[in-house]
């Protein structure tokens, strides 16, 4: 409903779109819509931003949920622990509305962190209107809201772990830190490898909301990424063929990276990847 009928839409992108002639009526004008793209100087700012909030993206929000479901585990009292899960999950069900307004709350001039850089003598720093922190900024929100609803496709992994292992391991005199590296990560290892490839294929699609509601004007230089650019042009401008291309492209890159990382996989694993 969502993934595939949509892909019929597709055409717009080689067509002068109106929206009152509609898709069967539009001229066809074959790739002048990516050539245009292609030489339209603010796309490759645009590019540039989505590519980097998109690495640092999995370079340090995605092994966060690896680490936290380890860290999960290794806890025995069970009342403590499903505390604890609870208290991260629940960022995950507040809309990026509130993370926003919470982030720009504890940010501000007279927020949390200023009041307690004021009590050292520090400086104010209006974190949210300078562009230097907002990537920053966009990779901790990140964690903040989805780290811990992450965590439970990992913990469910290290359930299925044959507890029979565990206690061979400390037979043979391996402590918990141990356990961990050569059982734990080792045999979720599959699981994490398949969540990369899913999370590598949305690479530059990134989340319109999150972006969006963080940024500023100052920060338009280093934060504006894909999605808000389609949404500016696109919605907001009726550019429809322009910003379909735009999406058409997204969906190459994205369809190339999962190709070439599940060939990886599978040279790591055998009967690792997704196919």
């Amino acid at each position: 409903m969502f993934r595939y009928i949509p892909l019929a839409g597709i055409v717009i992108a080689f067509q002068d779109y109106l929206i009152f002639k509609g898709i069967m009526d539009s001229p066809f004008v074959g790739f002048k819509h990516f050539q245009a793209l292609f030489d339209y100087p603010q796309f490759w700012r645009v590019l540039k931003n989505t590519a980097i909030i998109g690495l640092y993206n999995i370079v340090f929000v995605f092994p966060v949920p690896v680490v936290l479901a380890l860290m999960f585990n290794e806890i025995r009292n069970i009342v403590f622990k499903r505390s604890l899960q609870t208290i991260y999950y629940i960022p995950h069900f507040f809309s990026w509305v509130i993370i926003a307004g919470l982030t720009f709350d504890f940010l501000s001039s007279s927020g949390v962190v200023n009041s307690v850089r004021g009590w050292f003598g520090l400086d104010t720093i209006l974190f949210m209107q300078d562009e230097s922190y907002f990537r920053i900024i966009t990779v901790l929100t990140s964690i903040w809201r989805d780290a811990g609803w992450g965590t439970i496709v990992l913990l469910a992994a290290i359930s299925s772990i044959n507890p029979e292992m565990y206690e061979a391991a400390m037979v043979d005199g391996a402590n918990r830190i141990r356990q961990v590296l050569n059982i734990t990560l080792p045999l979720i290892m599959p699981t994490v490898v398949i969540l990369f490839l899913l999370n590598i294929g949305n690479f530059l699609d990134l989340s319109f909301e999150q972006i969006y509601n963080l940024l500023t004007p100052m920060t338009y230089p280093v934060g504006d990424v894909i999605d808000t650019y389609v949404y500016r042009v696109g919605i907001v401008q009726g550019q429809y063929s322009s910003t379909t291309a735009i999406g058409v492209f997204q969906s190459v890159i994205g369809l190339v990276l999962v190709v070439v990382f599940n060939r990886l996989a599978k040279r790591y694993q055998e009967d690792g990847g997704l196919w």
